[in-house]
């Protein structure tokens, strides 16, 4: 089978993660008989360089084309400057709006041979398995108005965060549709106490749960969320959310699993990838940001990356069998104790960006 990817490599560390990520599909294919073919496209602040904004019309004709996106990462110092009328996130966000890529899934996993890399007790981290759910296309991030002015009073800014119930029980029904193949278990998470969306949240999650009664339903506010994601992580399933809750909460549960390095991402929407078994058309990312201070140093992590790449073969084109036999390669690696720096502790074995990527290309070839 022959599979388009658009890959949207970006500014800082992008480049080099989604690199190890096109190594590990094109091995994937030569093991299982698939093809995939690549179409890059500029995102972010390279985008913005060559042609004066953060997402071209031509990198979202490129995407929608595709089967499917690999996204790195978008931003840097070189376009840091606050007060600019354009910003490589634009890129980001832009996209996902083009796009209609409304479910962000971000999940968490706390592996055995990796705890020594996180902060927290070893013995909290034990059995951490659980996916946080963002609502993407909403709040914050996209409602109006949305502007800054100055007045008598200096400088001025508003953002409006706006939902609707169509939004808040459209993400809701991925969250528990998705429960339903895991433990059973929801976190649905909110600010009702002070928010008016909140409420609103909250009073569609009340209706949803109970048309879910086989799923054990939590309200949770999102202060409290961020304290019981340290204190009791083990306690979560499905976590969902909305759109800035979600950002914030997601960067917090990476120490989780060690590093943000380690966390793929998948944003879908309602398109479905014309193939057979395929099934949603998504974006794939690992969560971290561009990290312009080890950009082009060959010591970023790619397995967020390449964890990336496992859920675009699940979730987008259907191949569970490639998707395990990915991830079992990168679970080899680690067991195997290379690290690269961000998540080495002492006695590892440190290794670079590419090595990190042919490591697990090597044990795709050779499980």
């Amino acid at each position: 089978m022959k599979y388009t990817i658009a890959v949207l490599p970006g500014d800082g560390i992008g480049p080099e993660v989604t690199t190890e990520g096109k190594h590990a599909l094109d091995a994937i294919g030569q093991v299982f008989s698939h093809q995939f073919e690549f179409v890059e496209g500029l995102v972010g602040g390279i985008a913005i360089d060559e042609t004066g904004i953060a997402l071209p019309e031509e990198t979202i004709e490129i995407s929608r084309r595709a089967d499917s996106v690999l996204f790195g990462a978008v931003g840097g110092p070189k376009w840091d400057d606050p007060s600019a009328s354009v910003r490589p996130e634009d890129g980001i966000i832009g996209i996902r709006k083009a796009l209609r890529l409304y479910a962000n899934l971000r999940p968490v996993v706390a592996q055995k041979d990796l705890l020594k890399a996180s902060p927290l007790k070893e013995e909290n981290l034990i059995g951490v398995d659980f996916v946080v759910i963002r609502e993407l296309t909403g709040g914050l991030y996209f409602a109006k108005p949305k502007k800054r002015w100055t007045n008598r009073n200096g400088r001025m800014a508003v953002d409006t965060l706006t939902y609707s119930e169509k939004e808040v029980r459209r993400i809701l029904k991925v969250a528990y549709d998705l429960a339903r193949t895991r433990r059973h278990r929801v976190a649905s998470v909110d600010k009702f106490n002070v928010l008016e969306s909140g409420r609103l949240w909250r009073e569609i999650a009340i209706e949803m749960a109970a048309e879910y009664p086989d799923v054990e339903t939590t309200h949770i506010l999102v202060d409290a969320c961020a304290m019981k994601l340290i204190q009791d992580p083990g306690s979560f399933d499905v976590i969902v959310t909305e759109n800035m809750f979600g950002d914030i909460l997601t960067d917090e549960a990476s120490v989780l699993a060690g590093s943000m390095g380690l966390l793929p991402s998948a944003s879908l929407g309602l398109k479905k990838v014309n193939k057979a078994g395929g099934g949603q058309f998504g974006l794939y990312e690992p969560i971290h940001g561009s990290a312009p201070d080890i950009a082009g140093k060959n010591a970023a992590n790619p397995l967020g990356s390449i964890l990336s790449a496992a859920m675009l073969l699940r979730l987008s084109f259907g191949l569970e069998q490639e998707a395990e036999h990915l991830e079992q390669a990168v679970a080899r690696v680690i067991s195997d104790g290379h690290r690269t720096p961000d998540i080495a502790t002492a006695g590892d074995t440190v290794v670079t960006t590419t090595e990190m990527g042919k490591l697990v290309v090597d044990h795709v070839n050779n499980p």
